[in-house]
């Protein structure tokens, strides 16, 4: 609540909060009304430790005042404070394994905007602080709403076998800090949302939010917030996103286009720390196994090289108005005036080279098929809300921070629900099937496992060369479709199988089926876009030819034949020019 100072002791929160430069705290969430506050109210100290300490009712003081006023006694009046089970049932010595069991009442989520972000923040002038600051302030707001409506579940019951979504939504307090851990205290926006467990269920008696939807829907959360970010900031400032590759063959990280490079490293002293130490836990381990750490294996290692590096807290309060000079200070001093004083003016110089190039559409056919390829190779068995983190990482690469229609990232999920997964076991985990690209394959995960066993690139590299070929499968098949050639639906020839050779025996099909899909890689189906659109561009110039001709005929003065001429014809097979619109687009 006063950053990452420590108060002393007998100090109010609000004056400890100014001498450390951090704004006091404030209320999110739907369900604020039923506990009598509004969303943006500052959070108190009282109400902090009434319901994140203790699980009661803000205004549990008000409350038990009255009831005891009434007549109540004290442990009725005290009990009519508790949302939900008082956390006393935990310390009870009737409670199974008591002592084993410690009083859980919120979780805290930390809102993080990409370091080109945090750089903006703190070198621009104070108007632009102040709208990356709002830009923040709106995507926490959103995100959190989605959270509260579309994922929190209320449970009840032996086990929480019981579970329905919470009746008015979640009861967070949002507190902001500046700066990073780091030595050299460095700019570092952001947010932690401590989010209350306790809340309503569809009856209007208080119970706990069930954690494990809540931490399971964490990365779409954070994919979501970081959209919404996106959107905001291109909206009111005008500067444009672009994705950069930290690692090769890792995923890339979304970040304002045309920041100077060197001031991320100049942001980022505690990130380079930590891969350092990164550095050497994966050799250990490289060592220890055998063989590189795969994608959980790698978050594990990062946990670890962040908890061993983690310096201590800072313990003297810097207000943000000295905070920001300093940093101004020393980004001058290491890369000159002229990098951070035109820093703005870059970026909207790159914004407008980007938005040039960049077409804002979504094809919602073509993004299912990519997400479903990366989250496939990824984890081989998925859920949902897998499908949606990717869905809305692949909005933020294509869109670029232009705004997404409402329910676009839903949509491409139910697209990859119904046409590229089938169910896997009893629960709800669900697998790719290709057979919608591929009818014709008897084992529809054969197409991608030649381009996934190369065990030498890392594992979201094979996961963009298979979405890479599926997705020129889906070019593929459209431009077969447009040609008008002979009508087999999401089906293209391999090339270098010839269509006029002799029929394989039946006993040779299966064999010949294998060495096809041996041969459907990305190569082959670049050669296969390559030959169609050589059969586009043969059939536009036959047509060019043969109106010319019809031109200069009718130009030189022919007698009236006696019978009429027949028509020009194109040859056989060969169609108009298919058009440019894009098939299946979304604005």
């Amino acid at each position: 609540m006063v950053g990452d100072g420590h108060r002393p002791a007998g100090t109010a929160l609000r004056e400890a909060q100014d001498e450390a430069g951090v704004p006091p705290g404030v209320w999110r969430g739907g369900g604020l009304a039923a506990v009598g506050l509004t969303d943006g109210d500052v959070v108190s100290e009282r109400q902090a430790e009434l319901l994140l300490g203790e699980g009661r009712h803000p205004d549990a003081d008000r409350i038990e005042r009255e009831r005891l006023q009434a007549g109540d006694d004290p442990a009725k009046a005290r009990r009519a404070t508790v949302l939900g089970r008082p956390i006393e049932h935990n310390r009870s010595a009737k409670t199974e394994k008591a002592k084993e069991r410690t009083p859980w009442l919120g979780m805290d989520l930390v809102f993080r905007p990409p370091p080109t972000a945090h750089i903006a923040w703190a070198l621009t002038d104070d108007r632009r602080r102040l709208v990356l600051e709002s830009c923040q302030d709106t995507a926490v707001r959103k995100t959190l709403k989605w959270l509260g409506e579309s994922v929190a579940q209320i449970r009840w019951g032996s086990g929480g076998k019981h579970r329905k979504p919470v009746k008015d939504g979640l009861i967070v307090a949002v507190f902001r800090h500046y700066e990073s851990r780091a030595a050299e205290s460095k700019p570092l926006l952001h947010d932690h949302a401590v989010v209350s467990i306790r809340a309503r269920r569809p009856d209007g008696t208080w119970g706990n939010v069930s954690a494990d939807s809540l931490l399971a829907h964490i990365v779409a959360a954070d994919t979501l917030y970081l959209l919404y970010f996106m959107e905001e900031v291109s909206a009111r400032l005008g500067w444009a996103w672009e994705p950069r590759e930290v690692t090769p063959g890792r995923r890339p990280v979304i970040e304002i286009a045309g920041i100077d490079q060197r001031l991320i490293g100049w942001q980022s002293t505690r990130r380079q720390q930590i891969e350092e130490a990164l550095f050497v836990l994966t050799a250990e381990y490289v060592e220890e196994h055998g063989h590189e750490p795969g994608e959980r294996a790698a978050a594990g290692l990062a946990c670890r090289a962040a908890d061993r590096t983690r310096p201590p807290k800072r313990k003297e309060p810097q207000p943000l108005s000295d905070l920001r000079e300093r940093w101004r200070k020393s980004a001058i001093a290491a890369f000159g005036a002229d990098v951070v004083d035109r820093l703005a003016k870059r970026a909207r110089a790159a914004a407008a080279a980007v938005w040039a190039r960049v077409r804002p559409v979504v094809d919602v056919d073509l993004a299912a098929v990519d997400t479903v390829a990366v989250v496939y190779v990824m984890r081989g068995a998925f859920k949902r809300h897998h499908l949606l983190a990717e869905a809305r990482r692949y909005l933020s690469y294509v869109l670029r921070g232009r705004p997404h229609e409402s329910g676009l990232d839903e949509r491409i999920v139910q697209t990859v629900l119904d046409d590229f997964t089938r169910p896997v076991g009893r629960g709800l985990a669900v697998t790719a099937d290709l057979r919608a690209l591929y009818p014709r394959d008897t084992d529809d995960q054969a197409v991608l496992r030649p381009l996934t066993r190369n065990r030498m690139l890392p594992l979201y590299a094979r996961a963009r060369r298979a979405a890479g070929a599926l997705s020129a499968r889906v070019h593929a098949v459209r431009r077969s479709e447009r040609l008008g050639s002979r009508a087999r639906p999401h089906t293209v020839a391999v090339p270098g199988a010839s269509r006029s050779g002799p029929r394989l025996a039946r006993t040779d099909r299966k064999a010949g089926r294998a060495q096809e899909q041996q041969e459907t890689d990305v190569a082959a189906l670049e050669q296969t876009r390559s030959t169609i659109e050589a059969v586009v561009l043969m059939a536009v110039s036959l047509q060019d030819g043969v109106r010319e001709r019809d031109v200069a005929h009718r130009l030189r003065p022919q007698p009236a034949p006696a019978t009429p001429a027949p028509s020009h014809t194109p040859p056989p097979g060969v169609q108009p020019a298919p058009g440019r619109t894009p098939s299946g687009g979304l604005a």
